[in-house]
C-alpha cells in the first residue's frame, strides 16, 4: 500500500505535464482514472514510432511516448461532448479526491467539469488545472506547449552554445523539461491541499501555469538578474557562477569537469599537472576565477587534451574532484549505479510480458514505490460503452 492508497485521482488530462502528475500520484498508491477521448485517446498514442513490440515480436499501436507517462493508471474511454458522458464524468468526480486537466482557460467549464461545477457537487475536491499561461493575465487564453514557453519563459536564451562561438544559438532542453516540471510541481501543489483539507475538510483550485513554472525554475539565473542586474547569456556547458565547472575537450571525447570550491580547485590543478595556478591571484577563489574565466579556461582546456577520457576519470576520482563521462541514454541503462537503483524496471504488459520502463526515483523506506499497472491500452477498462457515451461501474 503506498502512501496515496487512499486517493483517487480522475485524469482529464493530456500528452505530458498531466499525465505526468498523475503518473508520479498512481506511483505513489494513488487510483488514478485516466478518461480518454473513444476516438484515439490520449495524443501521444499516435507519437511514434517507436511502438512497443509484443511478446512475439509483432508490432503495436502503443507507442514508447505514451508509456513514459501513463503507468499505474486505468483507461476509460468517456465522450465527454455528449450529456451522458458529462453526467458520467461528474458521478466519478463525486466519487474522486483530486481532478487533473489541462484545458484551455474555460474549456471544462463547456462541459460542466470546471472547479466552481465540480466543487459543488464535492466540496473536498482538490481540482488542479495545468495551462500554458495560467487562469489569469493577459495571455490566459492562448495554447502553451513546452516548446513555446521554454523560449517565452527565458530557458532557450540561456541554453545553447555562446554568442561568437561556432553552432551559436539558443537551445530547447532535449526533453519536454517545462512539461515535467509542471507535473512535478502540480504533484506538489495537490498534496499540500490535500494536507490542508485534512483541517478544513475543503479542497481547492490549484492553478499552474507552464511559463510561471519556467520562470521559477531559471532558479540562479533569474536571481543572477534580479538581485545583480546580470541578464544571463548562453555559455553553453559551462556554468555561470562556477569556474571550472564545464565539459572539456579530452584526447578521445568530452568530460565533465564540477569543481564547486577552492579546496576542490587546487586538488584540481595537481591533478592536472598544473598547481602553480590555484596560488595565482586570478584564480585562487571562485569569485576571482569567474571574472577571469576567459583567461583560465584555454589553460585547463590545454591540460585536459594530454589524456583520455578513462585516465581522467581515474586520476580526477583520486584527487576528490567531481568529474563524470557524457553518456548517451544506452550508456546510462548500462551504468551500475543505476541498475542499483532500480531505474530499469519491469512492469508487465498484456502485450508484452517484459516490458522494460524507467523506474521512479523516490526511494521510501516504509512504504515504496509500486509499478501496480503497465501503461493502459485505450478503454482497457472500460466497462460498457454505447452510443458515443461509456459508463462505469467499478468504483467500489
Amino acid at each position: 500500500m503506498g502512501p496515496l492508497a487512499n486517493i483517487r485521482v480522475l485524469d482529464l488530462s493530456r500528452i505530458l505535464a498531466g499525465p505526468w502528475a498523475s503518473q508520479l500520484l498512481g506511483d505513489l498508491g494513488a487510483d488514478v482514472i485516466k478518461v480518454e477521448n473513444p476516438q484515439g485517446g490520449d495524443d501521444t498514442r499516435q507519437w511514434g514510432p517507436p511502438y512497443m513490440a509484443a511478446e512475439d515480436g509483432a508490432a503495436t499501436q502503443e507507442s514508447a511516448y505514451f508509456m513514459c507517462a501513463n503507468r499505474n493508471k486505468r483507461s476509460v474511454c468517456i465522450d465527454m461532448k455528449t450529456q451522458d458522458g458529462q453526467a458520467a464524468l461528474r458521478e466519478l468526480a463525486r466519487g474522486c479526491d483530486v481532478v487533473i486537466e489541462n484545458f484551455k482557460v474555460g474549456g471544462a467549464a463547456r462541459y460542466g467539469l470546471d472547479y466552481a461545477s465540480l466543487a459543488a457537487l464535492n466540496p473536498a475536491l482538490v481540482y488542479c488545472s495545468i495551462t500554458g499561461f495560467g487562469q489569469s493575465g493577459p495571455l490566459a487564453d492562448r495554447p502553451g506547449y513546452d516548446f513555446l514557453v521554454q523560449a517565452m519563459g527565458g530557458l532557450m536564451s540561456v541554453t545553447g552554445v555562446a554568442d561568437g562561438e561556432s553552432g551559436a544559438g539558443p537551445q530547447k532542453v532535449g526533453v519536454a523539461l517545462t512539461d515535467i516540471m509542471t507535473g512535478l510541481y502540480a504533484v506538489i501543489g495537490i498534496q499540500a491541499a490535500l494536507a490542508e483539507r485534512e483541517r478544513s475538510g475543503l479542497g481547492q483550485h490549484v492553478d499552474l501555469a507552464l511559463l510561471d513554472v519556467t520562470v521559477a525554475t531559471l532558479a540562479n539565473q533569474a536571481t543572477n538578474y534580479l538581485v545583480g542586474g546580470l541578464n544571463p547569456t548562453r555559455l553553453g556547458n559551462a556554468h555561470p557562477n562556477i569556474v571550472p565547472y564545464q565539459s572539456f575537450v579530452v584526447k578521445d571525447g568530452h568530460l565533465i569537469v564540477a569543481v564547486g570550491n577552492d579546496a576542490q580547485f587546487r586538488r584540481y590543478c595537481e591533478a592536472i599537472g598544473s598547481p602553480e595556478l590555484a596560488d595565482d591571484p586570478r584564480f585562487d577563489s571562485n569569485r576571482h576565477r569567474v571574472q577571469h574565466r576567459d583567461t583560465l579556461v584555454p589553460l585547463l582546456q590545454a591540460s585536459m587534451l594530454q589524456r583520455n577520457k578513462a585516465d581522467w576519470l581515474q586520476r580526477l576520482e583520486s584527487a576528490g574532484v567531481p568529474a563524470g563521462p557524457i553518456n548517451t541514454v544506452a550508456e546510462v541503462f548500462e551504468e551500475p549505479q543505476i541498475q542499483a537503483r532500480g531505474m530499469q524496471v519491469k512492469v508487465p504488459h498484456p502485450l508484452n510480458p517484459a516490458l522494460q520502463l524507467v523506474g521512479n526515483p523516490i526511494k521510501l523506506s516504509r512504504t515504496p514505490v509500486a509499478y501496480r499497472r503497465a501503461p493502459p491500452q485505450l478503454g482497457e477498462h472500460t466497462e460498457a460503452t454505447a452510443a458515443g457515451a461509456s459508463t462505469v461501474g467499478w468504483l467500489d
